[in-house]
């Protein structure tokens, strides 16, 4: 009865029906079918399996991904509630088995709250904790963290900046099994969500072959796949249905009760999607992430949200507080060329007026001169690609009077006006969008609330693009010199060239192989990426002994000598940063 009277009257745009809109973007995108919920209204459209045609209906049943995250935190916050938890609690007390690698363990250990924010300065996943067909559903959650794979390493100082981490929230799951003396699914799903009315939604591991309710999953072209298991599955294994989300969204926005008696500690629930205690929040800017929801600032309104996506399917969840609205739509179809943020901002627009936006005129003048310059990520999402991200995707920042711009590889140039202290706010935000940060270390940070950049000399970042260049000039002088004199007739079986122009070319080898594989087996150990391991840790043996070979001669030739040399700095620069060997498996 009280959730009921949580749901007010809603704009004009609301009343519209949304379900012609939805049905054309999925034929525009290519999608197979959706479910969505605005409260007030449910809908569905397309087709929930593309093999049978058969129509997608508002009751299904569908997976959600990382909206999982939000539900788990709620859990953790109902043990917080009951004083079972504390926020500050540091993990390695309540897990005893964990041993975190954090240079600041004496004074600042990794807390709950940083689980639940994203603070704790861990990496987000391994590509075998993601892409893999061998984790079991009903496997120990501590498979994820395997001893000696340097999966639990610290990257920052804890709760300072953000950075979204699956294997966090998968040690939350660990927590509340350790809590509740019983398997986190069973136990959320008995004291979390049948209390919240929501009897069909699970986090059990829920397949389309047990349950014929649950909309087949989707990649491009119509290809279908089933659910699989996950190593990390309390960051992204749930099922609902568009009506139990309408019920969890209305809970989110409440005072926290439950049939008149206190569920979830209303300061707990306010503080979901409230950026806490990060150099961006202290900063003060607005967006970010806290206790399992971010704060957004998109499509012309300010909203709390999750995304997720999984194995076919995509979803978002996004409450407006202040006028007790939201919404919930999942697809079943998980495409790289789709752009779903047009359903979020069609739903976005049926339901909150677009408010137009106006430049900030701050009274101070901010000396961002002294800030113009380029930025890596720090810490970046996935540390395997942590070389990746420095070399190919710095930030530049310059400065334009009262504006920055600020370039990035992946992305269009942004101007940035100057909204006051430290803070810049985008041309389309209703709010700062950007923080300028001097951090503890008196380094200079640029952050966005859920993505930290800080500042590297150019030097730096000159000799890891001399270092790629020389690498890859080397490396196709290696390949086609021989080939030029295969062509010629003058490849002889003891030219220098020969044992690094094999090793070159045994880098195809696993590429046959990894085409007759699933790409969900990335993170296995199978024959392609055995091979792959061996064929690139063979790659520097190889230029070794074709420099042996070269340097024995009377004749040197020095090109050849300089190409080996140039694939070996780059061979050993790789290897530094744990590239090389290449190994996708655990």
């Amino acid at each position: 009865m009280l959730l009921s009277l949580l749901i007010i009257a809603t704009p004009l745009q609301a009343v519209q029906d949304v379900s012609s809109e939805i049905a054309t973007l999925l034929r525009k995108q290519r999608l197979e079918g959706a479910v969505w919920t605005t409260l007030d209204k449910e809908g569905a459209a397309g087709v929930s399996d593309a093999r049978t045609g058969a129509p997608m209906q508002v009751t299904q049943r569908v997976h959600v991904g990382s909206i999982a995250k939000t539900v788990l935190a709620l859990g953790v916050l109902r043990l917080v509630s009951e004083g079972r938890l504390s926020l500050d609690d540091p993990v390695a007390e309540l897990l005893p088995s964990i041993r975190f690698d954090n240079p600041w363990e004496s004074t600042e250990p990794v807390r709950l709250r940083h689980l639940l924010d994203h603070t704790a300065g861990l990496d987000d996943a391994r590509l075998w904790h993601v892409f893999s067909m061998r984790a079991a559903a009903d496997g120990p959650l501590a498979a994820a963290f395997p001893t000696g794979a340097g999966v639990l390493r610290v990257r920052q100082r804890p709760g300072t900046r953000f950075s979204y981490s699956n294997i966090g929230y998968t040690l939350l799951g660990m927590v509340i099994e350790a809590v509740a003396g019983e398997a986190y699914e069973p136990y959320l799903d008995r004291a979390l969500l049948a209390p919240l009315g929501m009897h069909d939604s699970s986090f059990s591991f829920v397949t389309q072959e047990s349950d014929k309710r649950l909309a087949m999953g989707h990649f491009e072209d119509g290809v279908t796949h089933p659910a699989l298991p996950s190593y990390v599955r309390p960051a992204g294994q749930f099922t609902t249905t568009a009506a139990d989300m309408g019920r969890l969204a209305r809970f989110l926005m409440s005072d926290g009760r439950l049939a008149g008696a206190r569920f979830i500690d209303p300061i707990l629930l306010q503080q979901m999607g409230e950026p806490a205690g990060t150099e961006a929040a202290r900063a003060g800017l607005r967006v970010g992430y806290g206790l399992g929801l971010r704060r957004i600032d998109r499509h012309g309104a300010l909203a709390k949200c999750h995304g997720g996506n999984t194995v076919g399917f995509r979803a978002m969840l996004c409450l407006f507080s202040e006028t007790r609205q939201a919404f919930f739509i999942a697809i079943n179809a998980d495409s790289e060329i789709a752009d779903y943020t047009k359903f979020d901002a069609l739903l976005t627009r049926s339901l909150m007026p677009a408010t137009p936006w106006k430049a900030p005129v701050p009274a101070q003048h901010f000396a961002s001169e002294s800030w113009e310059g380029w930025y890596i990520a720090a810490p970046n999402r996935f540390d395997s690609f942590r070389f990746i991200d420095t070399v190919f995707n710095p930030v530049h920042l310059s400065s334009h009077g009262r504006s920055l711009k600020l370039v990035s590889p992946q992305s269009a140039a942004v101007t940035l006006r100057h909204a006051g202290g430290g803070l810049f706010s985008a041309p389309d935000k209703q709010t700062a969008s950007h923080a300028l940060i001097v951090s503890s270390e008196a380094t200079r940070v640029i952050s966005t609330g859920t993505q930290s950049y800080e500042q590297v000399p150019l030097w730096y970042l000159l000799s890891l693009w001399i270092s790629v260049a020389a690498g890859m000039l080397g490396f196709a002088y290696i390949v086609f010199t021989p080939l030029l004199r295969m062509a010629m007739r003058r490849l002889s079986r003891r030219d220098p060239l020969l044992a690094p122009f094999a090793g070159a070319l045994a880098l195809l080898l696993p590429i046959p192989f990894f085409y007759q594989q699933s790409f969900l087996q990335m993170g296995d150990l199978t024959v392609a990426s055995g091979l792959l391991a061996i064929v690139t840790a063979a790659l520097p043996a190889a230029m070794l002994a074709g420099l042996f070979i070269a340097l024995r001669r009377t004749v040197i030739v020095r090109m050849e000598v300089a190409a080996m040399l140039a694939v070996l700095q780059f061979s050993l620069v790789l290897a530094c940063w744990g590239l090389l060997p290449l190994r996708l498996w655990a």
